[in-house]
């Protein structure tokens, strides 16, 4: 989810209108993205995510609702197998014409459905996606989770706590992401974020949720 280029806001082909008003329709990006409406988008990689790669051993990485991907680049060079999914044409676009050769590991496609095989991740970066998503879809986003993610494996990134009046985005509370989350994955890193874009001023949190077997929680608890 980050700001189009002029090529995309370039774009002249009919666009489908219905669910422009719906987050979780393609549709609601598309508009936003042609226009250049992007507020959450960074423009950049996040300092908090430089220091994460610096201290992490790489393995396979997903960003899902990916965006303009920025992150790809960084989790490339930092030796990650990384692979990036948005179900919007005009920000899949947008991410191919920034990220050049590395745009091939853009994949157009729907995160629910998409058939990533039968391999999982070592971690999934979290940016954007869950707070844009209404919250009858949170279980839908913590089961996928769940999938793609392997055993002692991550997901880490910012999450956006707090009110907000007119959504999206949508914040979560500690106990919706209790709810959610704690089933199958441990907190084991969560720290306020500085330097948040005005859409997020003072509701982002750093957070490593590590993906732990069922019978290994029932041992912790």
């Amino acid at each position: 989810m980050k700001h189009p280029s002029s090529h995309a806001s370039s774009v002249r082909q009919p666009m489908n209108t219905e669910g422009a008003n719906d987050s979780s329709r393609p549709e609601f990006w598309n508009t936003r993205f042609a226009a250049g409406k992007t507020p959450w988008d960074y423009r950049g990689v996040p300092d908090r995510l430089k220091t994460c790669l610096s201290r992490t051993k790489p393995g396979r990485a997903l960003i899902p609702g990916c965006g303009s991907a920025y992150e790809v680049a960084a989790f490339h060079a930092a030796g990650w197998s990384v692979t990036a999914i948005d179900f919007s044409p005009v920000a899949v676009e947008r991410a191919k014409n920034l990220l050049g050769s590395l745009g091939e590991l853009v994949v157009l496609g729907d995160f629910f459905k998409h058939p990533f095989g039968k391999s999982v991740f070592d971690v999934v970066y979290e940016r954007t996606f869950l707070c844009a998503l209404p919250p009858r879809l949170w279980k839908d986003y913590a089961t996928r989770m769940r999938e793609l993610i392997r055993p002692s494996g991550k997901l880490a990134g910012f999450f956006l706590y707090g009110e907000e009046p007119e959504p999206p985005p949508y914040p979560m509370t500690s106990a919706q992401a209790g709810e959610l989350f704690e089933r199958d994955f441990v907190l084991i890193g969560d720290e306020p974020v500085t330097g948040s874009l005005p859409v997020f001023a003072g509701k982002e949190r750093w957070q490593e949720w590590t993906r732990v077997q069922c019978q290994e929680k029932a041992i912790g608890r």
